[in-house]
């Protein structure tokens, strides 16, 4: 329903009693939320039993310059790079921008609006009409001038409910910001690292190579010798063929990981031609910090990004809910208005009105009920993104966490195993050379030391794969410093943040 009441300052009684009048005969027959809730909450880290697998170990949460740890000042330098030219980190830092406008869009709403209009009309007034004569018939040129100025009461709360929601979702895509800034460097440190794994292997595949150039001189001699015959040399040369194709296959796995990095940097594929081979170290001794499950909801951004959406859901459920009740809108103007242009200027040109527009709405087929479901729906989804955003950070950080602790117990064996490969490959050759075994006994310890070799580079390397995706999971040194005056504090939200609207 939508009245408009105008009046002079002698009428406001009158405009009172009118309104008290309206909202007694409707408000008993408009329309309502009656049945329309929800009890959906957002779970705390507590209420998911995770003290086995990610055990408190007086470790401390990973610093914003994390991967300073593997002392490689190349990798430093390429982050800081990457923040620079990314474009994923621009297209973040745009949806961040857009959020904000949105946000100041709902503050406007909240206060009065002021407007000036000016406007000139040319116009023959009909002959036969209301106009009456000397202007019936005839051409006039209408003056007016207005100053006008509106402000909705907003006496449920809608207006600053949209600006509340509005602000939670600048909150939450700030903090989608930090995960694509985490993501980003945690894909350049992995990325980075398999690079340091190409090379790694590619030193065991050289050295292979001159393995294989070795058993081939000395299988020559040994023809020569008549221990040996041509089934032997051709098997030589095949074996040495093949590990200098394995050696080419590397250097153009190394080449496309260039092109990686410079494209995660936001460059040309030129930029990944100039970065040198890794010198990356072990890192730090991996202990997980104390509280962790209660502090990793302010250390994720994508946790506190999920939580920033239920509150705003929060917020547009209750703006959903205002709807339903009277809306009243001031309006006040004052200006010119007059025929022609000589008259426009004067006090008899004055006109000026001020009144309020009242809007309840009473039957509207349901439309403010299915919209309060809709809203309530995206709040029931919010929430169980929250909570699984919160059950796949716990497991991430319980799943790197058992993987280097694997890692860590599978290279003792390894590094045991390839001692003893290593040995036994040196004993053979020799014993070949001196004719005291086959060819068939130097390629199989030959092979038995490649691969132990290649394993125990492999775990190194996936160790601090590991050590890095674990950096990731416990938030890559992200701190929650969002603050909203109109919401608990952030302590609060760690302990208890439990959200719920009926």
């Amino acid at each position: 329903m939508n009245t408009q009441i105008h009046q002079s300052s002698s009428g406001s009684r009158v405009l009172k009693l009118g309104v008290s009048a309206i909202f007694a005969a409707v408000l008993s027959a408009c329309a309502n939320y009656a049945g329309i809730h929800s009890d959906k909450q957002m779970a705390t880290p507590h209420q998911y039993e995770s003290t086995q697998s990610v055990p408190a170990g007086d470790g401390h949460w990973p610093a914003a310059d994390w991967a300073d740890q593997f002392g490689d000042a190349q990798l430093k330098a390429l982050l800081a790079e990457a923040l620079k030219g990314s474009p994923t980190l621009e297209q973040a830092r745009a949806r961040v921008a857009q959020a904000q406008a949105f946000s100041e869009t709902a503050k406007a709403n909240t206060l009065p609006r002021v407007d000036a209009d000016y406007s000139l009309t040319r116009q023959q007034y009909s002959g036969t009409a209301l106009v009456p004569p000397p202007y019936a018939g005839a051409w006039q040129t209408e003056n007016k001038g207005l100053l006008s100025a509106s402000y909705d009461l907003d006496l449920w709360g809608k207006n600053r409910e949209a600006l509340k929601a509005a602000v939670s979702q600048t909150e939450a895509s700030q903090a989608d910001a930090e995960v694509v800034k985490l993501t980003l460097n945690t894909s350049i440190a992995r990325t980075y690292n398999q690079f340091a794994r190409l090379y790694a292997l590619r030193d065991i595949a050289q050295q292979e190579v001159t393995r294989r150039e070795q058993i081939d001189r000395i299988t020559a001699g040994r023809i020569a010798t008549g221990l040996d015959t041509e089934v032997e040399r051709k098997t030589a040369q095949a074996n040495l063929a093949t590990s200098r194709a394995s050696l080419a296959a590397l250097d153009g796995s190394i080449l496309t990981t260039r092109y990686q990095l410079a494209a995660l940097l936001g460059a040309g594929p030129d930029r990944g031609l100039s970065i040198a081979r890794p010198t990356l170290g072990v890192g730090d001794e991996v202990r997980l910090p104390d509280n962790l499950p209660a502090d990793l909801v302010s250390r994720r951004p994508d946790i506190v990004a999920a939580r920033w959406r239920v509150d705003a859901l929060t917020h547009e459920v209750k703006e959903a809910k205002a709807e339903f009740y009277p809306d009243i809108n001031l309006s006040a103007a004052m200006g010119l208005d007059a025929f022609g242009f000589g008259r426009f200027l004067t006090a008899a040109s004055r006109t000026g009105s001020a009144g309020a527009a009242i809007h309840l709405p009473i039957f509207d087929g349901g439309e403010l009920r299915a919209q309060l479901k809709g809203r309530y729906a995206e709040f029931d989804y919010a929430v169980a993104g929250y909570n699984q955003t919160l059950i796949t950070a716990l497991t991430d950080v319980a799943t790197q966490l058992a993987q280097i602790r694997s890692s860590d117990v599978q290279l003792v064996d390894a590094q045991t195993a390839q001692e003893a490969a290593q040995s036994a490959d040196e004993l053979a050759i020799t014993q070949y050379k001196a004719g005291l075994t086959n060819q068939l006994t130097v390629l199989n310890a030959d092979m038995n030391a490649l691969h132990a070799d290649q394993a125990v580079a492999d775990l190194k390397m996936d160790r601090r794969d590991q050590q890095i995706a674990l950096a990731s999971a416990l938030g890559g040194g992200y701190v929650d410093t969002s603050k909203d005056p109109n919401r608990r504090a952030d302590a609060a939200a760690q302990s208890n943040p439990v959200v719920a609207v009926r």
